[in-house]
Order: C-alpha cells, then structure tokens, then sequence
C-alpha cells in the first residue's frame, strides 16, 4: 500500500468506529402490500355473509347459489343463463343481483335512475310516463334501491367482489398479455416462410 491508500485506509476505520466493513447484510422483505392468504371461495363467503347479516335478503338462494352469481355475472352471464344453469327463475337470479349490489350498466339503461328514484307516483302513472310497463318501473326501482343501497355501503362490498374476481380475471390477461408479448419480442425479425 502506498502513504495515500494507507491514509484514507485510516480515515475510513475512524470513521467507521474501527469496522472493517459498513456493508449490511441484506434481507428478502416482501412487498408492502398484503395479500390475502384466502382462498376466493372463502373470500366471496365471506362477503356474502356480511351481506345477509347486514341486510334483509329477498331472496331465496343459497349462500353457494349467490357465490354462483357473482361469478357468473363477472363472467358477463346474462340472468336467462344464471338461471339456467342454477335451475331457478331469472326474476330470482335478478333480485340476487340486486341483494348483492351487483348492478349492470343494462339494468336500467332506458331510463334516468335519478328522475324515478324519490318519485311518490305509482308504478302505473310512471309507467304511463315512460311508456313501459308497470313491472319495468318496479325493476327500475329496485335498481335504484339497490344502488342506494351501496352507496350507502361506500361500495364497499362492490369494491369486494371487484377486488376477488376482477382481480383474478386482470391478473389472468395480464399474464396472457406478457406470454404474448414474449413471443411476439422472440420471435421478432425471424422468417416464417421456410419451405422444406
């Protein structure tokens, strides 16, 4: 070692309090997002029973059953094929919905939810109005009640469902997306017209 080195060598242990190193030995830390350790089944279980304790189902579905739903309405099944496939009445399938405050853009698409929701006329007089029927009117207006319902709520148990099977159905195109784009980058500039 020439003077120089030895010297900043000196520098460097005194200000280091006499420590050869002042390297730290790193630690495999997760991320800071917590995930949850549950499965989906028990996740939307968990879900729908906050939902019944909550509030009154009008509904005569089962726990299962309304687990169903939920998947098949982010699946974007229409309540005929719910129904179908659970063996019940679409107008079941569509309180179902309405009870787990999972409401499509389709469910009142003809109407203003705003205009109907405080009005004190009667089905028929709205009916008349809007030039629907009075059970159009009556399903507007549970829509309404629902949306309510879940505002009330914050979205809260909306943002659940989201959260477990929008989550799941993201993750799955996300993860089809880079295999694609994996194989696009690989294959990049190679000629596909070779004869034999």
């Amino acid at each position: 070692m020439n003077d120089k080195t030895e010297e900043l060598r000196d520098i460097f242990t005194d200000v280091t309090d006499g420590e050869e190193t002042v390297t730290e030995s790193q630690e495999n830390t997760r991320g800071s997002l917590e995930r949850d350790e549950r499965t989906t089944e028990e996740r939307l279980e968990s879900v729908v029973t906050q939902m019944r304790e909550r509030y009154e189902f009008e509904t005569s579905l089962s726990d299962d059953e309304l687990i169903s739903v939920a998947k098949a309405f982010y699946e974007g099944d229409s309540d005929s094929e719910i129904a179908s496939d659970l063996g019940v009445d679409e107008d079941d399938i569509f309180e179902a919905r309405m009870s787990l405050h999972l409401v499509s853009e389709n469910d009142a698409d003809e109407v203003d939810l705003a205009a109907i929701r405080d009005r004190e006329e009667d089905d028929a007089v709205l009916a008349d109005e809007y030039d629907v029927g009075e059970a159009q009117i009556r399903r507007y207006r549970r829509v309404a009640a629902a949306e309510d319902e879940s505002r009330a709520a914050n979205d809260r148990y909306r943002d659940e469902f989201d959260s477990v099977l929008g989550d799941s159905e993201l993750s799955e195109q996300m993860t089809t997306d880079v295999r694609e784009d994996g194989l696009e980058d690989a294959t990049e500039g190679m000629e596909t017209d070779v004869e034999f």
